[in-house]
């Protein structure tokens, strides 16, 4: 009896049907990102972006313009002139596919809260990021990111450190650090 059932065991699993990685072609990669952006991209360094849960088209775009240059970063810069563009493509997905992690981040103090929110209907970040900052497609999600990070983006942007995307340059050189501090604590506040 002990004889058949580890017979049937054996060919239960010889023929049970094999899965491949998905991602196998850029697992080494995805390796690669986890000291900056957490395991599956839920970073816990308030200085370096979410990335589970961020929209593919963004994503991608971003590595892209990493890898021509458009978008400058001494750390993500080499990292992508390796790549392909279908591992680029592999690896948005991937970090598109996980879940976006609880917000840890914090309502701000209602003053800030308010000039935020002004400056925010002012800007009409809105059109771009949807009424809840979750965006869409090339538009990322700003809703539960960290509040440092994207009040650095922004101020990448406002003195042209950050050029891929010459409306934000233009928008942001108009608003104060100040203003750009409420606006990042304001808008990372919104629950994804």
């Amino acid at each position: 009896m002990m004889h058949r059932v580890s017979v049937f065991l054996l060919l239960l699993v010889a023929t049970a049907p094999v899965h491949a990685d998905e991602y196998g072609e850029v697992r080494a990669q995805l390796q690669t990102c986890l000291p900056c952006h957490g395991e599956g991209g839920a970073s816990k360094i308030p200085q370096n972006p979410v990335l589970a849960g961020q929209h593919l088209h963004y994503l991608f775009v971003q590595m892209r313009d990493f890898k021509s240059g458009a978008r400058k970063n001494a750390v993500m810069q080499p990292m992508m002139q390796v790549l392909s563009t279908k591992q680029m493509q592999l690896i948005a997905e991937y970090f598109s596919k996980q879940k976006w992690p609880k917000s840890s981040v914090k309502a701000p103090p209602r003053k800030v809260a308010a000039r935020g929110k002004a400056v925010v209907t002012g800007g009409q970040c809105v059109q771009c990021h949807l009424g809840k900052f979750e965006g869409a497609s090339g538009v990322p999600r700003v809703a539960g990111q960290f509040p440092e990070y994207i009040e650095k983006t922004l101020l990448e942007f406002k003195h042209k450190v950050r050029t891929n995307s010459p409306a934000k340059v233009s928008l942001l050189a108009t608003f104060s650090d100040e203003d750009i501090k409420a606006v990042s604590a304001y808008i990372t506040s919104f629950k994804p």
